[in-house]
C-alpha cells in the first residue's frame, strides 16, 4: 500500500469518527434517539442507508463467485428480494411505524398476548439478534479478511516484539482466519494479519457506531455507499478497458466458453438473464428462486429494514426509502458488478472442468486480486476505501441492530422489568447498548473460523431464516395466527437446519430451502389452528393501533371498521409491488443484456426487439407505479399517517 493509498484510507477513518462523536450527545438521551434517530430520517437517507448496509464487502465477492460458478442467472437469488423490499415499503411500513415499537421482537407482545408472547419475544431476541445476526456478521468479516489480506501486511509493519506474541497466541489457539493455505507458517502469519486487520476495522466501526447510534450509522452509510458505488464503477471501467472494452469482453468470453468453458458453462449460459438459456434452471431451483423473497427472515422487514422504516419521519418517507433502496440495491449495483465479474474471468482465467469445493472461494478472491494487481496507486486506495466503507456500513448496522435486541428485549424487558422489578434509566440503557456491541462481536469472531467460503456462509444464513419468513408476513395479514404458531415455526427451523445443512450441492440447496420453508410454515399454521386464538381485546388493540392489511374481518368488525378496507389495502399494495418490481426488472435485464450482449431468450419471436421492448416497458411503467405508490395511497391514507 502506497502513502497515497494510506492517506485516502486514513481520511475516511477520520470522517467516520467525526460523524460518531458529533451525534454522541443527542444519541445518549434515550433508546429512541440511539436506535431510531428520534424517528426523523428522510426517505432518501433511510433508503441509501439500507442500500449501504446490503452493499457489504462480501457482496462483490459473492456476485463474482456466483457469476463464475453458475452464470448471471444465479444473481436472481439476490434480485428476487426486490419483492420483499417493495412489499415492506408499500404494504407494511406504515403499520410498522404506527406500532411505535423499538424492535421487531417488541412487536411480538403487541401482536400476541400472555406468557407465550413474552417467551417468543425472548426467543426472537436470541435467535435473530444473536444466532442469525452473528452468522451474517461472520460472513461479512470473512469477506474482510479476503479484502485486507493482500493490502494490510502487519508482519512487515509492526516490530517483532509486538507482532510475535500475537502470532504465537493465534498459533497456540489453532484458529485460522485465512482461506489461503500455502504452508503452516504462512497460514498463521496470514491469520494473524487478518485478525489484526479485523480488529482495526471493527475498532473504528465500534467507536463511531456505539457513540453516535443510528444517526452516525446513517450519516456514514450515505458517504460509504457513494464511495463504494463510485469506486466499483471506476474498477469496472478499468477492468473492461483492460480487456478491450465491451466488444473485447464479449469476443474473448465467446472464445473462452466455446463450445464449453470453465464450470462446464457455455457463453450463452454464462450471460443468460432468463431461465430458458441458463444451465441451472430446474423446476425446483426456479421454485426456490421465485419464493426466496418470502422464505427469509426479512420478508416483512424484520431486522434493520424495519428499523429504518420505523426511523422515518412519515409513511411517505418510508415508502420512498423502499423504492430508493431497491433501485440502488438491485439495479444500479448489479449493472456495475455484472461486467466487472465477467471481466475478472478474463483477467484471471479459471481452469476448465467442473466445480470443486474450493472453486467458489477461489473465484471470489479474484475480485481482491484485481484490486491488488491491476489498479494503480491512488485508485487502489480509493477502491480499498470503497470496500472498507461497504464493510463498515454493514458491520455498524448489524451491531446496532443486534444491540437493540439485547438492550430493549433482553435487558430492559426481562432482566429489569421482570426479574429485578425496576425501570432502568435511559442513560443506563444506552450504556448497555454500547456494551452489547462488544459481546456480539466476540461471538461473531468465534463463528468465523468455521466458514469455508462466503457462499457457504450466505447459504447458512438463508437456511436459518427461510423457515420463518411466511409466518412473519402472516402475522400482519391474518388475525388467526398466534404466538404458539410462530414459536412452532421457529422450533421447526432449529430442528431441521442441522439436518438439511448436510446436503451441499446447488440443486440440493434449493430443495432444502423449500423443505425448510414449507415444513416450518405448515407447522406454524397447523399449531395456530389447533390452539386458541389470541385474546380478542388484545387483537382489537393491535388492530386499532397498527391498522394492518389483509384478513382481519372479525377483529375489524369489533373495531367498527369495514373488513373490506383491510383487504383493499392488501390488494392495492400487492398490485403496486408487482408493477414496480416488473418495471425495475425490465430495466435491469434490458440494460444488463445491452452491456454484456446477452442473447435474447429462445422463446422471443423477435430477438432484435428484445432489449428495446424491455426498456420501453420498464421506463414506461415508472409513472404508473409512482402514482399508485405515492399520490394515490397518500391521499387515501392521509388520515392515518402517524407513527
Amino acid at each position: 500500500m502506497s502513502s497515497l493509498d494510506l492517506f485516502i484510507v486514513l481520511s475516511f477513518i477520520a470522517y467516520a469518527l467525526f460523524s460518531g462523536f458529533r451525534s454522541r450527545s443527542i444519541s445518549s438521551q434515550n433508546l429512541d434517539e440511539y436506535f431510531l434517530a428520534g424517528r426523523s430520517l428522510k426517505g432518501w437517507q433511510a433508503g441509501i442507508s439500507m442500500a449501504a448496509t446490503q452493499f457489504a464487502a462480501d457482496t462483490p465477492l459473492l456476485v463474482t463467485g456466483l457469476i463464475a460458478t453458475s452464470g448471471i442467472f444465479a444473481l436472481w437469488r439476490l434480485w428476487i428480494y426486490a419483492l420483499a423490499f417493495l412489499l415492506m415499503g408499500f404494504l407494511l411500513a406504515s403499520s410498522w411505524r404506527r406500532a411505535g415499537v423499538l424492535t421487531d421482537a417488541e412487536l411480538t407482545e403487541l401482536r400476541y398476548s400472555g406468557p407465550a408472547a413474552a417467551f417468543l419475544r425472548g426467543i426472537k431476541a436470541i435467535y435473530f439478534g444473536t444466532i442469525v445476526n452473528c452468522t451474517i456478521l461472520a460472513m461479512v468479516l470473512l469477506a474482510a479478511t479476503r479484502l485486507a489480506e493482500p493490502f494490510l501486511k502487519w508482519n512487515d509493519w509492526l516490530p517483532p516484539d509486538l507482532y510475535h506474541p500475537i502470532l504465537n497466541m493465534v498459533q497456540w489457539a489453532q484458529i485460522s482466519f485465512t482461506l489461503t493455505a500455502i504452508s503452516d507458517q504462512t497460514t498463521w502469519i496470514l491469520s494473524t494479519n487478518n485478525l489484526l486487520s479485523i480488529g482495526a476495522i471493527v475498532f473504528v466501526t465500534l467507536l463511531y457506531s456505539t457513540t453516535g447510534g443510528l444517526r452516525s450509522v446513517v450519516a456514514t452509510d450515505i458517504v460509504q455507499f457513494g464511495i463504494a458505488i463510485i469506486a466499483s464503477g471506476i474498477f469496472a471501467w478499468y477492468v473492461i478497458q483492460h480487456v478491450g472494452g465491451l466488444d473485447g469482453l464479449h469476443q474473448q468470453l465467446t472464445d473462452m466458453y466455446q463450445p464449453v468453458g470453465p464450470a462446464n458453462l457455455t457463453f450463452t449460459q454464462l450471460v443468460a438473464f432468463t431461465p430458458s438459456d441458463a444451465k441451472y434452471a430446474s423446476f425446483t431451483l426456479l421454485l426456490a428462486y421465485g419464493f426466496q423473497w418470502l422464505f427469509q427472515m426479512n420478508a416483512d422487514g424484520t431486522g434493520y429494514l424495519a428499523q429504518r422504516s420505523m426511523a422515518c419521519r412519515s409513511n411517505h418517507d418510508a415508502k420512498q426509502a423502499a423504492v430508493i433502496f431497491t433501485v440502488a440495491q438491485v439495479v444500479i449495483r448489479s449493472l456495475i458488478l455484472i461486467p466487472l465479474g465477467l471481466g475478472l474471468l478474463l483477467l484471471f482465467p479459471p481452469e476448465l472442468g467442473t466445480i470443486n469445493a474450493s472453486y467458489a472461494a477461489e473465484r471470489e478472491g479474484t475480485f481482491v486480486r484485481g484490486m491488488a494487481e491491476f489498479l494503480p496507486s491512488g485508485l487502489r486506495g480509493f477502491m480499498l476505501v470503497g470496500m472498507l466503507a461497504a464493510l463498515a456500513s454493514t458491520i455498524d448496522t448489524h451491531l446496532n441492530w443486534g444491540a437493540s435486541y439485547w438492550t430493549n428485549d433482553i435487558y430492559k424487558r426481562f432482566i429489569c422489568q421482570q426479574w429485578l422489578k425496576r425501570v432502568p434509566s435511559d442513560r443506563s440503557l444506552v450504556w448497555i447498548a454500547r456494551g452489547s456491541n462488544i459481546l456480539i462481536l466476540l461471538m461473531t469472531l468465534f463463528i468465523m473460523p468455521f466458514l469455508s467460503s462466503i457462499q457457504m456462509a450466505w447459504n447458512i444464513s438463508l437456511l436459518l431464516g427461510s423457515g420463518i419468513g411466511t409466518i412473519l408476513i402472516l402475522r400482519w395479514i391474518w388475525w388467526r395466527l398466534n404466538a404458539w404458531g410462530e414459536l412452532a415455526s421457529i422450533a421447526t427451523s432449529l430442528v431441521l437446519a442441522p439436518i438439511l445443512l448436510l446436503q451441499p450441492s446447488e440443486t440440493e440447496e434449493a430443495v432444502r430451502l423449500l423443505i425448510m420453508a414449507v415444513a416450518s410454515t405448515a407447522v406454524g399454521i397447523l399449531i395456530s389452528l389447533l390452539t386458541k386464538p389470541e385474546c380478542p381485546q388484545h387483537l382489537e388493540e393491535f388492530y386499532r393501533r397498527t391498522l394492518p392489511p389483509g384478513f382481519w374481518g372479525p377483529v375489524a368488525e369489533q373495531c367498527n371498521r369495514l373488513p373490506s378496507t383491510s383487504l383493499a389495502t392488501l390488494r392495492s399494495s400487492l398490485l403496486t409491488t408487482l408493477i414496480t418490481a416488473f418495471s425495475l426488472y425490465c430495466i435491469l435485464i434490458g440494460l444488463g443484456s445491452f452491456l454484456v450482449q446477452s442473447p435474447s431468450p429462445t422463446w422471443v419471436p423477435w430477438p432484435t426487439s428484445w432489449i428495446p421492448c424491455l426498456l420501453l416497458t420498464g421506463f414506461g411503467l415508472v409513472p404508473v407505479w409512482s402514482y399508485l405508490a405515492f399520490q394515490k395511497t397518500d391521499r387515501e391514507h392521509s388520515n392515518t399517517d402517524h407513527p
